[in-house]
């Protein structure tokens, strides 16, 4: 792929990518060089919760990178205590600590529990995790993933994680003993199929950790920052968690994570957990922005009301089309199919033409749909549309 004098070749091979050049975005759609339009259901995998450069997040960025881009996290700066407070001030959680991608604030929930044991637990170190779940490409975070095959990639693993199995209570009872520190999942496991965690095995996992003195951490990377109608996914569960990850979303397309803990298990002492640009005054600002707009009066029942929506015209297809079924919450769906062909309807979907459509398979037999929080039901209509004749 070439862009003006320089050649693609120059950059680390890590993905097969198609040779489009995406030049600019808006809302749910893109547009490549040659002014082809796409339209977007995968969001940069739900980073872009308000689409592609929303206005607000643009000011914000502007308006900031005029004033002051980075003092150093060694200082204080102001959009880093706003967005802090924003978020505590939703959530039962008590302090933050501002990263720069989601496995970045995971890899930190990792040491804080760690940490904590050492403290509380007579050194307990190990975190239950669950089969086919996913916590970021760091060392640590992918021994902590559940996904198939990532036990041996770059053995070897990080110890300590024995993994359960989502919704099966007795699974993670099996798996508690002495070096037990902690309990980590994903309310939603988004890259393990859009499978939800069910409300009752959320409010009994609340309850057992709590009996057993142990920590409950909610990976809330994709599952956050509205994408299922509430703030955050745990809470339709009306559950407290110790301990919750936030990324993706929270930066409304740019690098931002955070790191949330009750202030009980907020133990870090100085240099224990640290980064250059963590909590930037650039980054934090976009948060702001993303933070307004999704706790503004009425939004988040939007997201609610088109969530319904998108579900309602999935199992539409699924009894057109004779498919298996229709899951997820709010607005991260995902379409099981009658086969394993999901990656060349997503190959197909992107070629389409006049208008190409973005999807994602994380896996054969599986589509996800993860757009801007601001989608309309024109666009999903137009989506499902341009899928049911990929299907046929």
């Amino acid at each position: 792929m070439k862009y003006g004098e320089f050649d693609s070749a120059s950059l680390m091979y890590i993905t097969n990518r198609p040779e489009i050049l995406f030049e600019r975005g808006e809302g749910s759609w893109l547009y490549d060089a040659q002014g082809k339009a796409y339209l977007d259901f995968v969001q940069g995998w739900a980073v872009n919760c308000l689409g592609h450069s929303p206005a607000e997040v643009r000011d914000a960025i502007v308006a900031q990178a005029g004033k002051l881009i980075n003092p150093s996290p060694a200082f204080y700066n102001g959009p880093m205590i706003e967005l802090a407070g924003l978020l505590t001030a939703h959530c039962s959680l008590d302090r933050v600590f501002f990263a720069n991608t989601g496995a970045e604030a995971n890899e930190g929930a990792i040491k804080l529990a760690r940490k904590w044991g050492r403290l509380h637990r007579n050194g307990a170190y190990q975190i239950i995790t669950f089969e086919h779940s996913f916590h970021g490409r760091t060392l640590a975070t992918m021994s902590a993933s559940g996904k198939a095959g990532w036990d041996t990639l770059f053995a070897p693993q990080v110890p300590g994680f024995p993994k359960a199995r989502l919704n099966d209570l007795e699974s993670v009872k099996a798996l508690i003993g002495p070096e037990t520190v902690a309990v980590m999942l994903e309310p939603v496991q988004g890259e393990g199929g859009v499978i939800p965690a069910a409300p009752e095995f959320l409010q009994a996992l609340r309850a057992l950790t709590r009996e057993h003195g142990i920590l409950l951490i909610v990976d809330e990377v994709q599952s956050g920052m509205g994408r299922t109608g509430r703030l955050f996914a745990h809470q339709h569960a009306g559950i407290e968690p110790d301990i919750m990850t936030l990324g993706k979303g929270i930066g409304g397309g740019v690098p931002l994570s955070a790191l949330l803990a009750t202030e009980a298990v907020s133990c870090f002492e100085a240099g224990d957990q640290g980064g250059t640009y963590n909590g930037n005054p650039l980054m934090t600002a976009a948060g702001i922005a993303v933070m307004r707009r999704l706790t503004a009066p009425g939004f988040l029942d939007e997201v609610l009301a088109r969530g319904d929506y998108l579900a309602a015209r999935l199992r539409e297809l699924v009894a057109k089309r004779h498919l298996v079924g229709e899951r997820g919450s709010g607005l991260l769906r995902a379409l099981v199919l009658d086969s394993d062909r999901a990656p060349a309807i997503v190959k197909a979907a992107l070629e389409g033409a006049p208008t190409g459509l973005l999807l994602n398979a994380p896996r054969p037999n599986l589509l996800r749909f993860m757009p801007s929080l601001t989608v309309s039901e024109a666009e999903i209509d137009q989506m499902v549309e341009m899928l049911d004749a990929l299907l046929g």
